[in-house]
């Protein structure tokens, strides 16, 4: 929180004294925009409560049970948005600002209605600065649909991030440095006291990069990310479980007009201690075992992981559209990791959403997601129906070069 605070009066700074520079007969426009969405549905199966509208392979159960009783009726408006954007002529060119948030509650918020800090970017020039979308992701191809989470298989992360963007338009080149971060599985050592005190440590950020190719067909595009993770060991004793690794990743993604009313969404995600990229994915580095050496008896190793995402968004007259697709994320577990570790989720989806007037809409999904454990031959799976209402508010303020 305090980091988000900080970055926002950073930002916040940064547009004042630029706007403050420009020139009088500059002119400045300021934009206001969001939605109000009420979700309801039914779960005919069960899923971690903190995520009760959405749907998430790896919060499925990974045991019989686990979440309580099958079938839950379910209500929020968590989906609900607010969001700014400035536009500011200044000596150095045109200065966009963003400040987003919803109301989706996460980290210790998990499962509650608060609000959720999602952009808070500054774009000058070939520069951009903050938080917005990683340059790892490929956000255009989320589907039309009315879950929240998304595509389990897609690489989909805000952080934050120095950007350079030396070639820009349909076709462009963005480059990043980003905030570094990563998550550990301690699997079946999670308790044992000589793994506790182990201290993650990042001296380097990660480094991102894309290229779109534009054509009126649509795009392809590439991302990759390169990132150093380490850990020490700061107890006292006969062990050493300190150690690094390298997390890599490339991202194949493609958005195609396959014809005036139908549009194809693609991609594919490759690569080893990212999961915290993607969308669904829970561990970057997990525990093997190295039982030869007396001092080191397991060690941390990057996670390989694949994602997959093919959907396809309908546009069938000026009232009725729909979306269709399915996505997989899977996992490469280490040995030391426990039995009933998260190994593969699939996600599935096919909605019909009607727009009876301008800026609303309503609608009704049907959602599937599995699970299947690493060892213990559990798997789960998931059946959702949502009903959605949406409405879309926005005003735009000009100010008018002075005289």
């Amino acid at each position: 929180m305090k980091k988000s605070i900080f970055i926002v009066s950073v930002l916040f700074f940064l547009s004042i004294s630029l706007a403050s520079a420009q020139e009088q007969h500059d002119q400045k426009s300021f934009e206001i925009y969001g939605l109000v969405m009420t979700d309801a549905g039914y779960n005919f199966n069960q899923i971690n409560p903190d995520y009760f509208d959405v749907v998430r392979p790896s919060q499925l159960p990974s045991y019989k049970g686990e979440y309580g009783t099958d079938g839950n009726v379910f209500f929020g408006i968590r989906q609900s948005t607010f969001g700014v954007k400035g536009y500011s002529q200044t000596p150095l060119g045109e200065l966009k600002t963003i400040f987003e948030f919803d109301l989706f509650g996460l980290g210790k918020n998990a499962g509650q209605t608060m609000f959720h800090f999602r952009k808070a970017f500054a774009e000058l020039g070939h520069f951009g600065v903050g938080q917005h979308w990683s340059q790892f992701v490929d956000f255009e191809v989320f589907p039309n649909s009315l879950d929240y989470w998304g595509p389990n298989g897609m690489a989909l992360l805000p952080n934050i991030q120095i950007r350079w963007m030396p070639i820009m338009g349909k076709t462009r080149l963005y480059i990043a440095l980003e905030r570094p971060g990563a998550s550990v599985d301690q699997g079946i050592y999670n308790d044992r006291i000589e793994l506790e005190n182990i201290n993650s440590h990042f001296p380097y950020p990660d480094i991102t990069a894309e290229y779109r190719l534009g054509r009126k067909f649509g795009y392809i595009e590439l991302a990759g990310l390169v990132r150093f993770i380490e850990w020490e060991d700061m107890n006292d004793d006969q062990y050493n479980f300190s150690g690094n690794a390298v997390g890599w990743g490339l991202n194949l993604t493609s958005k195609i007009n396959m014809t005036k009313s139908l549009v194809g969404k693609f991609g594919f995600v490759l690569g080893s201690g990212i999961e915290n990229y993607m969308n669904d994915g829970p561990i970057d580095i997990g525990i093997q075992n190295n039982f030869s050496d007396p001092v080191k008896p397991v060690k941390g190793v990057p996670l390989p992981v694949t994602g997959i995402m093919a959907f396809f968004d309908k546009q069938w007259n000026p009232k009725f559209s729909s979306s269709v697709g399915y996505s997989l994320s899977a996992i490469s577990n280490s040995d030391g990791q426990d039995s009933s570790a998260f190994r593969r989720g699939q996600y599935a989806l096919a909605n019909l959403l009607y727009y009876p007037v301008e800026k609303a809409m309503m609608g009704v999904e049907i959602q599937y997601a599995s699970r299947d454990n690493y060892l213990d031959g559990w798997k789960t799976g998931m059946v959702k129906v949502q009903f959605s209402f949406r409405y879309n508010f926005g005003q735009v303020f000009y100010r008018k070069p002075e005289n």
